[in-house]
């Protein structure tokens, strides 16, 4: 075994240590301050960043979804089998929300033969088994060719749920 002697192992001394200024410039090389102008400090708080960064996600959000979403409610208070509304516009690429509200179970059907030339109704349809069951549950679609669209609820058909969206 090795044995380490006193001389072997050297620890630094932490006494004499002293900060590192840097050195004052001679009075001949000083120049002279320029005067103070008045400081104007902006403050805000934790919250009001926090609310600006929320306000700028939700900007861009809308932004980036076109802006804006239509709701359109599937059924009336009073137990319609409606539409509401009915007809209605809205900008080529802008959300549309239809939702469950009264009298269901509904679907949004597109009727072939009433929407724009070269648009795939199976597409924007939700299939004809295919039904909203409880309140509150939705169908969005976003519409992009320019015209008018025909719609309807296949079980409440019959009864006149039907709808017309204008694209602009």
């Amino acid at each position: 075994m090795a044995a380490v002697t006193s001389a072997a192992v050297a620890i630094p001394s932490f006494t004499g240590l002293k900060a590192a200024l840097p050195a004052k410039p001679a009075a001949s090389a000083r120049v002279p301050a320029a005067p103070l102008a008045p400081r104007m400090a902006v403050r805000a708080s934790l919250k009001d960043a926090v609310g600006a960064a929320a306000i700028a996600t939700a900007t861009s959000a809308l932004l980036a979804g076109n802006a804006m979403a239509i709701e359109v409610l599937l059924g009336a208070e009073g137990g319609e089998l409606v539409f509401a509304p009915n007809n209605f516009t809205v900008s080529s690429g802008e959300k549309i929300v239809f939702k469950n509200f009264a009298g269901f179970p509904h679907n949004v059907v597109f009727d072939e033969d009433e929407i724009p030339s070269g648009v795939d109704a199976t597409k924007i349809s939700m299939p004809e088994e295919e039904l909203l069951n409880g309140p509150g549950e939705t169908y969005a679609v976003t519409l992009t060719e320019k015209g008018t669209y025909s719609f309807y609820c296949s079980p409440h058909q019959g009864a006149g749920m039907i709808g017309k969206v204008t694209v602009n």
